[in-house]
């Protein structure tokens, strides 16, 4: 996917959160919003101040004007006619795509072929050579500094892209510094109604490589270049969403964690105004306290230290072991 065009857009607040009284759409308009035809300039159909919008195919955060029949009129010129699994654009018919999802499933496929082969051939390969000091590292298990903080960490089982169990236990290791300042932050979350949720953080050197190996490389920049080593490899990267207090449950975000398209961007314009509202509460929060999101994925976030640690390649047992 290094062909996508990444959009920035203006971040939403949490004052934005809750839709205008207004938006009382269809369940036909709530399923339209999506993507639609090709995965290299997908058009978008999305929800912005309780109305249905459209981007990609020459429009640009248009509004769309209901006319009945599923048919709307575009600001601008022009008209959209929803269909079942599809949009018709002034008589061009776009088919709807989960484009995440078609690229999970070839991903999962090829893994499917020999994934013991490919875990033998990870733990046989070599780590890149780093030169220059580094500091010392200090993994430091999340939860144990603030239990608050929820784990669904996908690569303990086979609820990820990937589809095989990747680490030996669930754990979220994150170097002390960056530890200690995701503790803060939930804790200041919590004035909001919410905590958060790790998917991900230390990562062995290892796992980065199975996922590159396994990755087709047009959408490779979802994944970090083992020769370069990942932020995860340094345990200065964490993956994470947020949860309600009230509910215990995660919130809904513009994708997938993980999802491998455009609608992982940090600043992708689709979903739901809540959705985005929800991410960027999460990045505000994050952003205040030292890390800085990855631009292709809402849920990536960096420490500000990263790069001074070293590339690891202690497995989950090691390190529970000390």
């Amino acid at each position: 996917m290094r062909g996508l065009v990444r959009r920035s857009f203006l971040t939403l607040t949490a004052a934005g959160l809750a839709a205008p009284a207004a938006f009382a759409q269809s369940r036909a308009e709530l399923a339209a919003i999506g993507q639609y035809g090709d995965k290299a300039a997908p058009f978008t159909v999305f929800e912005q101040d309780g109305a249905l919008h459209i981007d990609g195919e020459g429009f640009k955060v248009a509004r769309l004007r209901p006319l009945g029949g599923r048919r709307y009129a575009i600001a601008g010129g022009g008209e959209l006619l929803l269909e079942a699994g599809a949009v018709r654009l002034n008589g061009k018919p776009l088919a709807f795509h989960d484009f995440g999802a078609e690229v999970e499933a070839a991903i999962r496929k090829a893994v499917r072929a020999d994934p013991v082969l490919l875990r033998q051939r990870a733990l046989a390969a070599t780590p890149p050579v780093e030169a220059g000091d580094k500091l010392p590292s200090d993994l430091v298990e999340v939860t144990s500094l603030e239990p608050g903080i929820q784990r669904d960490i996908r690569y303990a089982g086979p609820n990820n892209f990937m589809g095989i169990p990747l680490y030996e236990k669930p754990a979220a290791y994150l170097q002390r510094p960056a530890a200690e300042a995701l503790m803060r932050i939930h804790r200041a979350l919590a004035a909001k109604g919410y905590g958060l949720l790790i998917h991900d953080a230390y990562r062995p050197w290892y796992v980065t490589w199975m996922f590159w190996e396994a990755t087709p490389p047009e959408a490779r920049i979802f994944v970090a270049d083992p020769a370069q080593g990942s932020r995860h490899n340094r345990g200065c990267a964490v993956d994470l969403t947020l949860y309600d207090l009230k509910t215990g449950q995660p919130v809904e975000m513009p994708s997938r964690y993980d999802e491998f398209s455009t609608r992982a961007y940090a600043d992708f314009v689709g979903g739901t105004t809540k959705q985005r509202a929800l991410r960027a509460i999460l990045r505000e929060a994050m952003e205040a306290d030292g890390f800085t999101v990855y631009a292709e994925e809402w849920w990536h976030f960096d420490y500000r230290d990263y790069r001074r640690y070293p590339i690891g390649t202690k497995t989950f047992t090691e390190l529970a072991a000390g």
